[in-house]
């Protein structure tokens, strides 16, 4: 098994994730998709098996919405019942005593003159007309009905809209689950030069970001945009019943939010996108001088680090307030233009009520919708920015789901039952880019148990070599075979466990020791992973630590040394037991005695081995059966330590360098 790298931690989105507020993504630059219209179709493809659960999700919401919408019209009716009451029974009040008055006048022959007479037929026709209506009287059984019916309503209205949420939810993670699972899947097939090519922090963000951010939005802003929809339509027709000519007033109020909008967020983008790249210069700063504090403090770099970070600190604050100052008053505009449209139907609907075009009611409901009407318009232009974010992130997903996988192992491929450990390179060719040969004819011959140094300076191609040997990348011609075999001719995870590989770059997960050391084989019983302990002297290191085996390592393994890690590392090798060990500088990071102690270790374990050893310091490597000195992509020379010094060549230059101070312009590392 190879030794996974480090995992770069992701990189954190400069904005700190999506923006809430009453002004949402308004004035914030939005991320846009190189190809929106075939990103969010294949998006759809993923929500295509739940379009049951998706349908009734739409009805649900649309029903929720139905039923708050006709909350006001109903509440109207209400007002205007309740308003009918009191104007009753404030004019019976008057009329009642003008009745009396005009009767005791009609009935005096002197009195009863035809104005008299006609005023009296006139009152009790207004005291009829009141009595018929309600009696003089607030109706309070016919505005009781109305309040239990509102009530109703909005708890219909609420259950709709909690059956929706939990439907969506679960229709939102499962989907979401099935993306996860495709891109894990998906990684597991990726080839080595995927992941040399892009940092960790990015494949990680594709992950965990932009993927959060399809959930967020298939969970809240889907329903989100179609309660808006539903509101506006339903809003604009409830509107229309009462007063076209009021519905226009409104509707003719829409420019000005344009212009308000529009005009702000034009000014506020560029402080956004400099508050975004400030607070990125400052994390990536703040992480520098922590990952590195010890340095600084002993560079005496604290005064220098303190200035750089206040002049990105002043940055970062000069357009942080300009950017959320300029799109703070994109409410306070929009509330204003709100309530110009709320005088102007306040004065235009009190005019229509006192000529009796409509009732009380009705305008109290109108002003209501059109104190609706807005909000849901400003809410459809955030979800549209919303959305095409995540159709950003999810064309970043799927850009990592339609990259070239490893070639798929062949339908015949062997598994080597008892590997021996011959290697065999036969005029391999490789590059890493077309018309850029890195390795080219290279032929070796290695038996089983032989040890094979390899030397060179940067860029050689040692860890090449490996990367070939373990297929992690595909030779351009020629063959490798192992016992024979040629390696695309058995399975990759066959291969892979025939080799026992130890990096220069520890890599240690959050678990206790043993857990780590146990990681280099499935099913290691404890005693054998002790016993591997031993063999790489680590278990006297290991038994001095409070907690022993049982040691929890942290997220870096920075709870213990270097050279600790290293060790833990070389135990698991040794419990692989592999046939072919790799190691890549496996002691430099070690001091002298444990390097002893190492090397002893590893003679045993190489015994009857195949063994290749990469490293920059020769001292490690002068027992090797076979050394070989790579260069620009070539062998240049072969043959033992001794034999190597007796040809005075490159190999001799490296060795004389770094034993006698001779040649130190000689690249070695």
């Amino acid at each position: 098994m190879s030794e996974e790298r480090k995992v770069d931690k992701p990189q954190q989105e400069a904005m700190g994730g999506r923006q809430g507020g009453p002004g949402g993504t308004i004035g914030r630059p939005v991320e846009k998709a190189k190809n929106f219209k075939g990103t969010l179709l294949r998006l759809l493809q993923y929500l295509r098996p739940r379009g049951i659960q998706l349908s009734t999700v739409f009805i649900f919401a649309i029903l929720s919405t139905v039923f708050s919408i006709l909350g006001p019209k109903i509440m109207g009716n209400a007002t205007t019942k309740l308003f009918e009451g009191i104007m009753g029974k404030m004019t019976l009040a008057k009329l009642l005593p003008q009745q009396d008055m005009l009767s005791k006048l009609a009935a005096n022959p002197k009195t009863a003159t035809p104005e008299v007479v006609g005023g009296l037929t006139q009152v009790k026709a207004g005291i009829a007309k009141i009595m018929a209506l309600n009696g003089g009287k607030i109706d309070f059984d016919y505005i009781l009905r109305i309040v239990l019916i509102l009530i109703g309503l909005y708890l219909v209205s609420a259950l709709f809209g909690y059956v929706q949420q939990y439907i969506m939810a679960g229709v939102a993670q499962k989907t979401v689950y099935d993306i996860r699972k495709e891109v894990d899947d998906k990684l597991s097939r990726l080839p080595l030069k995927f992941f040399d090519a892009r940092t960790h922090g990015e494949i990680l963000s594709r992950v965990t970001n932009d993927v959060d951010n399809i959930a967020n939005t298939l969970q809240q802003s889907l329903t989100q945009l179609i309660t808006s929809i539903v509101t506006i339509i339903g809003v604009i027709v409830m509107m229309l019943t009462i007063s076209p000519l009021l519905t226009l007033i409104v509707i003719l109020t829409l420019p000005l939010y344009v212009l308000v909008t529009a005009g702000i967020a034009k000014r506020s983008q560029k402080h956004f996108a400099a508050q975004q790249k400030s607070l990125g210069d400052l994390n990536g700063h703040v992480e520098e001088m922590y990952t590195g504090h010890v340095i600084v403090k002993a560079f005496g770099h604290e005064r220098k680090s303190i200035e750089t970070f206040n002049e990105i600190n002043d940055r970062l604050y000069d357009s942080g307030w300009k950017a959320q100052f300029i799109s703070g008053i994109i409410m306070p505009l929009m509330r204003f233009v709100s309530n110009l449209g709320y005088v102007i139907i306040s004065v235009v609907g009190g005019i229509f009520v006192t000529n009796g075009r409509i009732t009380i009611g009705d305008i109290q409901a109108f002003i209501q919708y059109s104190r609706q009407f807005t909000m849901p318009i400003v809410q459809t232009a955030n979800i549209a920015n919303i959305i095409q974010s995540t159709v950003a992130s999810a064309e970043r997903v799927f850009e990592l789901l339609d990259e070239v996988e490893e070639l798929p192992d062949r339908g015949d491929a062997k598994v080597i039952a008892f590997p021996k450990g011959d290697v065999k390179f036969e005029d391999v060719d490789f590059s890493y880019k077309e018309n850029e040969a890195l390795i080219k004819g290279m032929n070796i011959d290695v038996k089983q148990g032989n040890t094979i140094a390899i030397v060179g300076p940067t860029g050689a191609g040692k860890t090449t070599l490996v990367n070939l040997l373990m297929r992690f990348y595909e030779i351009n011609a020629g063959k490798i075979t192992v016992d024979g075999v040629d390696i695309r001719d058995i399975k990759r995870g066959a291969l892979r466990n025939i080799f026992g590989m130890v990096l220069q770059d520890t890599w240690l997960f959050n678990g206790t020791i043993m857990e780590n050391i146990a990681y280099g084989r499935e099913g290691a019983t404890d005693q054998e992973v002790i016993s591997a302990a031993k063999a790489a002297h680590a278990h006297h290191f290991i038994k001095t630590l409070p907690e022993g085996y049982n040691t929890i390592l942290n997220e870096e393994a920075s709870n213990i040394s270097q050279g600790q890690k290293q060790l833990i590392t070389i135990a698991r090798a040794i419990l692989a037991d592999p046939a072919i060990l790799i190691l890549d500088e496996a002691t430099s990071s070690v001091d002298s005695r444990t390097e002893v102690y190492i090397q002893r270790a590893m003679t045993d374990l190489m015994n009857g081995r195949t063994s290749f050893v990469i490293a920059h310091r020769l001292s490690t490597i002068r027992d090797a059966d076979l050394i070989l000195v790579m260069n620009k992509g070539t062998i240049i020379e072969m043959g033992n330590h001794n034999e190597l010094l007796a040809q005075k060549g490159f190999y001799a230059d490296l060795y004389n360098s770094q034993f006698t101070g001779a040649n130190l312009d000689t690249e070695v590392v």
